[in-house]
């Protein structure tokens, strides 16, 4: 039975199970399963390997996007611009191949978000400096889109969520959110901004899609942003991952 599934720390919140478990029953693949595989760290690889002998593919997330690594044997010029890998590829003589799709489902999906074309001098704020934050720039400097990176520790890179004054709120019509703040359970979380400062010039980008409206994207509709989770983003990167296991 081909076995595919998704490697991360904690996974409640995932919905890549409900998804590929659809997929199976349209494509009438009812040999096929997608399980979830909860790692206390990523040194668990090795043995989660030996005991799935199955496996035909894995998506990784949080937190093991860069920990991952050291325990593939290639990694893909997608990844390799990302620096983060989200999807691992079982490649013939038992070699593991690291791929990313996520800049691909933002980009897309982004597209259909802001008008069309893009305003010119757009500029974006990414909240969070993670594998998803990699994922997210690379997608922006593919669009044209100028950006800066917030994180509490930008270690010379990038700005604090101190320094986001209305002023810079305002020159920044983009704004898109990679932390996991928000995740269910923990739904009354969001990233501390001046949530007033938003205007419905603004477009907030939640990649959370658990739950569907976060409270990131509901503080931004009260001011009149448009706003987008990130479900579509999932999917489309979900799609990207079903061609590279099966190619």
């Amino acid at each position: 039975m081909p076995a595919f599934g998704l490697i991360g720390l904690t996974l409640k919140h995932s919905f890549s199970q409900t998804y590929f478990s659809q997929k199976f029953t349209n494509l009438d693949l009812s040999d096929h399963r997608y399980e979830l595989f909860e790692l206390p760290a990523i040194t668990a690889l090795p043995a989660l390997l030996a005991r799935e002998p199955e496996l035909r593919g894995l998506n990784v997330t949080i937190p093991y996007k860069e920990q991952v690594w050291p325990f593939l044997n290639e990694v893909a010029p997608s990844a390799a611009r990302v620096g983060a890998v989200n999807v691992i590829e079982f490649a013939p003589e038992g070699r593991l191949i690291g791929h990313n799709t996520d800049y691909i489902g933002f980009r897309d999906s982004l597209r259909g978000f802001l008008p069309q074309p893009v305003p010119a001098g757009l500029r974006a704020l990414v909240l969070g400096s993670g594998g998803a934050s990699k994922a997210v720039e690379v997608a922006l400097r593919e669009l044209g889109i100028s950006y800066w990176v917030v994180s509490r520790n930008p270690m010379g890179r990038g700005l604090t969520y101190q320094e986001l004054t209305p002023t810079v709120l305002a020159d920044h019509s983009l704004i898109i959110n990679t932390t996991p703040l928000g995740t269910y359970p923990d739904t009354e979380q969001c990233p501390p901004l001046n949530y007033a400062a938003f205007t419905p010039r603004h477009y907030l980008y939640d990649l959370i899609y658990n739950p569907s409206e976060t409270e990131f994207m509901k503080r931004g509709q009260a001011a009149g942003a448009h706003t987008k989770n990130g479900f579509e983003m999932l999917c489309i990167q979900a799609e990207e991952a079903w061609k590279i296991w099966n190619r």
